[in-house]
Parts: structure tokens; C-alpha cells; sequence
């Protein structure tokens, strides 16, 4: 298992055929929030016209592009090559993750290997990325949720033509995954926020406050009516709310 080190040094590995690239420069601004993307390679048939869309995010993001010709139809010699790439990797030992940006189910087992070697698996993907693959990462992240967070000033007018506009699950339908995750409460029935989010991540992979359409889990534990929050020298805490009778 590699050493402990203050920045994760992670290698991102993108399957070009299952991820658009008009997600890349939001999935990398997101991967600096985990660590340092030391690896960043990038795999698909590149002679196809239908991956063209990449070229600029290679070139700008400096993603190492791997050139995979499907020689059989129906077959996907690219994902074999990632795969491949993931277990060299692995055995190097000299990671501490692995990002798989993919929202296909086939690398549900490579994402269940690489954690069973002590890496931390991050997916980036879409909705549509089945449970086993979310489930199978450390932690799961919707694209969409990334395109939705750029700054206000540039949301200005209407949607461009053909985007697509992600509906948001309403704040309080969060209010059973937050209530399971308050496990230790002091006496006053109050927890850690802190410690309710690592809960909720562990149990709930793709968990993102941005899906109910709040910046962050602090705002979303307000917004979904269900508990008190007290903020004491920079210290969040939560419990349920008390229902008098």
C-alpha cells in the first residue's frame, strides 16, 4: 500500500467512448479537490471522426492519448487497454487512487480490484452509470452536478439550445440519508457534521448535496427542514429536530 502523503497522487483514466468532452474541464477542476491527477491518459478509437470533440481538452488538459482501433465489431479493445493500464498501475504501487471517468457498469469489477489493493476509487460519470458502479467507488460523481456549478455570472439568459437541464431532487428528500448517518450523538442529542458526512459518503457513494441543489452538505441539512444546525468557532453540528408534543 502506498505511503500516507499529504496530497493523493491519483491517476485518471477516461474512456472516451462513455464521456463527453464537454465535461473534461469540470471533471479535472473537481479531481484537484482529491489529490494531484499525476496520470491523466485518455483511451478510445481516435481515428473516428465521433471523437474529434476531444482533441482541444487532450492538447489544453495535457491527457496522454491512448490510440486503441477496434479490430472486431462490437468489440471494445479500448476498455481492455484501460483495464490493462489500471492493473500496471496498481502493482507499481506508487498511487494512493485511481479516478475512472466512464459511466460504463463493465469496469465495475476493475473499480472492486483496485479498492481491494487499498487505492481509493473516485468514478466520474453520468446518471445513467448503473449502482453497481457507483456503489463499487469510494466516492461517485455525477457530471452533470459539475456543469450545473459554474459561477452565476455566466448562467445569464437562457440554457444554450440542445443543453439539457438536470432536474434536482427536493432538499427534504435527503432528510432519511442525513438522519441514518447521525450515529454518535452527545447528550444533547448533537453530532459532528463532519462526521455525518464521512458516514453518508460510506454508505452512499454517489451522495452530492449538489443533486438537491444546494452547494454543500451544511446548506442542504438546513434546507431539508428536518434538523438543527449550531455553528460554534468554525465547528458545524446536527441533530434531529425536537417534536414537542
Amino acid at each position: 500500500m502506498p505511503e500516507a502523503r499529504e496530497t493523493k497522487s491519483l491517476a485518471v483514466l477516461i474512456d472516451a467512448d462513455n464521456t463527453s468532452a464537454k465535461h473534461a474541464e469540470a471533471i479535472f477542476a473537481e479531481i484537484v479537490k482529491l489529490g494531484e491527477a499525476n496520470v491523466r491518459r485518455i483511451y478510445g478509437d481516435f481515428s473516428n471522426q465521433r471523437l474529434g470533440s476531444w482533441d482541444g481538452a487532450i492538447k489544453s488538459l495535457a491527457i496522454l492519448q491512448h490510440q486503441q482501433r477496434s479490430n472486431s465489431k462490437g468489440k471494445n479493445a479500448s476498455d481492455i487497454a484501460l483495464v490493462i493500464d489500471a492493473m500496471d498501475l496498481m502493482y507499481k504501487r506508487t498511487l494512493d487512487g485511481v479516478v475512472l471517468v466512464s459511466s460504463d457498469s463493465d469496469f465495475t469489477r476493475l473499480a472492486q480490484r483496485l479498492r481491494e489493493e487499498g487505492l481509493e476509487v473516485y468514478g466520474f460519470g453520468e446518471r445513467k452509470a448503473v449502482e453497481a458502479f457507483r456503489n463499487a467507488c469510494n466516492r461517485f460523481i455525477y457530471v452533470e452536478n459539475l456543469q450545473e456549478a459554474e459561477p452565476e455570472e455566466k448562467k445569464v439568459g437562457a440554457a444554450p439550445s440542445g443543453t439539457a437541464v438536470q432536474k434536482k431532487d427536493p432538499p427534504n428528500k435527503a432528510r432519511k440519508i442525513i438522519a441514518g448517518a447521525i450515529g454518535e450523538p452527545d447528550a444533547d442529542g448533537w453530532e459532528n457534521l463532519s462526521s455525518v458526512g464521512q458516514r453518508i459518503q460510506g454508505a452512499h457513494p454517489d451522495f452530492d448535496p449538489r443533486s438537491y441543489g444546494c452547494a454543500n452538505l451544511s446548506t442542504l441539512v438546513e434546507k431539508s427542514g428536518g434538523f438543527e444546525i449550531r455553528k460554534k468557532q468554525g465547528v458545524v453540528r446536527v441533530r434531529p429536530k425536537v417534536v414537542s408534543g
